[in-house]
């Protein structure tokens, strides 16, 4: 199942209250229930301002479903086409 990253333009992201932090993520877990179990929210980054999450789902239609009815934004949604890290230096 293809894997997406999600851009989530947030301004003062970085030094939101765990509680507005907890929030959010439980609106995320509702809708995703809602959706069903082929979208999948598998961990988010928080920057200063944005918000990276990486999600797996059947296409980016669900992926932007999603932020939709969850209210949050997704200012760029694309699809992992390729995982690389430090092994990838080995033969």
């Amino acid at each position: 199942m293809p894997k997406y990253v999600i851009e989530r333009e947030l301004p003062g992201a970085g030094s939101l209250p765990p509680a507005t932090i907890q929030a959010i993520a439980q609106k995320s877990c509702g809708v995703l229930r809602n959706l069903g179990p082929q979208i999948q929210w598998v961990q988010s980054y928080v920057t200063a301002d944005k918000i990276y999450c990486i999600y797996i789902a059947p296409n980016e239609e669900m992926v932007r479903e999603h932020a939709r009815q969850g209210g949050f934004p997704a200012n760029s949604v694309a699809e992992v086409e390729r995982v690389i890290d430090p092994t990838t230096a080995e033969n």
